[in-house]
């Protein structure tokens, strides 16, 4: 993990203390900021987030400084990872409450899951099923559990194949890991799904 500096974002809508103290097993190199200066200096960024689409993509254009962090991202392909609500975001749109546009970084649609007869919210074990490759997800064996709680995620049917990398069923299949290029997201919580949650990190920071 030599020469990596991690920057997790905080604009009041993430599980962002949790995240960093996993973060900090890993690495000594991480800190909590939305200083543009902090995003610039940074190896790899992660954006945590619990709560609703809309008032987390309030929050982000309020206290994020957005231009800094896009240019991070697409021009200097810095690794980029939403955990949760941070990877929602990552969507065109969210039906939570409304619609609402995200970043578009990663198109496609969040809605609440078809779940039939099950309750709602998701919360939780549940296993994912890997779709392709992703240097995100090397060296998992099988299907491993991680711990969802959510009631909304991105529609399969909205998503580019190529951008889905693993998908979860709770009545019926979503989205639970994302890629398109350095852009990663993640619908489960890493920070709280011990073993494989540190496994998924881990290989976050070695991109």
């Amino acid at each position: 993990m030599k020469n990596k500096s991690i920057c997790i974002l905080d604009y009041g809508s993430g599980n962002v203390r949790s995240v960093y103290n996993i973060i900090h097993q890993l690495t000594n190199q991480v800190h909590i900021s939305n200083e543009p200066e902090d995003i610039i200096a940074s190896s790899h960024i992660i954006l945590p987030g619990v709560g609703a689409f809309g008032a987390a993509m309030e929050k982000i254009h309020k206290f994020v400084p957005l231009s800094v962090l896009e240019n991070e991202v697409f021009a200097m392909k810095k690794p980029f990872l939403g955990i949760c609500v941070g990877m929602q975001v990552l969507a065109t749109i969210g039906r939570e409450f409304g619609d609402y546009k995200g970043l578009n970084w990663i198109p496609g649609i969040v809605q609440k899951i078809d779940t039939g007869e099950l309750p709602l919210p998701h919360i939780g074990w549940n296993n994912c099923v890997f779709r392709k490759e992703s240097p995100l997800v090397q060296d998992f064996n099988g299907q491993p559990d991680f711990y969802f709680v959510h009631s909304y995620a991105y529609d399969l049917s909205t998503v580019n194949e190529h951008s889905l990398i693993a998908t979860t069923n709770y009545g019926a299949d979503f989205c639970s890991i994302l890629q398109k290029d350095n852009i990663f997201g993640v619908q489960f919580h890493p920070e709280k799904s011990q073993k494989a949650g540190r496994l998924l990190l881990a290989n976050f920071l070695t991109l």
